[in-house]
């Protein structure tokens, strides 16, 4: 009987992370998404820091034509977009989408309701308070800004009412939209929604989302704790 060969070695997925980023390692920085997926999953992975410069250099731009983070390579495969890799990891492995199709066909409309429908009013606010502050249309603007960002919290509270999820149990969706309402234009506007913020909180104390926090974080301190 000949030989077997030696099994090929599982591939390590490699992702890129803000060298310096803005929050400082506060969760905000899209990475994050990527790292709480493949914690979620218990798939080992590399972090590649990356400057602001080196984003916008070939190389990159090779893997990010838009030139930004989060990147995600194992092997051959190349993929950009925090949605798209999200979605690649959850089909995968077990444990971020259902099993039964229609479960799982509605946990994929609830990940692109949290970034193409909740999401964009959030950023859009948030970029207007980060970078419009002192441009004269800004005050009559806020307001609006502030409406369009309520708006999707109302719905999405109206949504969720007293459950612990999305739809049933914890899945990439939920991942996503946590995430999403985390960022700073939409968390100062959760005191009206007291079921969103422990829908956050619910999250947040995921042993995954914990992990994927600390390490976020140990790029910008000196230590690196990880969390069980």
């Amino acid at each position: 009987m000949p030989p077997q060969a030696d099994p090929e070695p599982a591939l390590i997925p490699a992702i890129t992370a803000f060298e310096a980023s803005p929050d400082r390692g506060r969760g905000h920085a899209r990475d994050m998404r990527v790292r709480w997926a493949l914690e979620e999953v218990g798939q080992p992975y590399d972090v590649r820091l990356v400057s602001f410069a080196e984003m916008k250099q070939p190389a990159h731009l090779a893997l990010h034509p838009f030139g930004q983070i989060p990147t995600y390579e194992e092997g051959d495969l190349a993929l950009f977009e925090t949605g798209a890799i999200v979605l690649h990891i959850a089909q995968q492995h077990r444990g971020l989408l259902p099993e039964e199709a229609t479960s799982r066909a509605r946990a994929i409309a609830w990940m692109f309701a949290a970034l193409n429908t909740v999401e964009p009013p959030i950023v859009e606010r948030e970029a207007a308070m980060l970078m419009e502050r002192d441009k004269p249309w800004f005050e009559a603007r806020a307001p609006l800004l502030e409406e369009r960002a309520r708006r999707r919290l109302a719905d999405l509270s109206a949504r969720l009412d007293d459950a612990d999820w999305l739809d049933g149990s914890f899945t990439a969706a939920d991942l996503l939209m946590v995430t999403v309402l985390r960022r700073p234009a939409a968390a100062d506007l959760l005191d009206s929604y007291p079921n969103l913020e422990a829908y956050i909180a619910r999250g947040e104390a995921r042993p995954a989302y914990r992990r994927a926090f600390a390490d976020q974080l140990a790029v910008f301190t000196a230590q690196s704790p990880r969390p069980d």
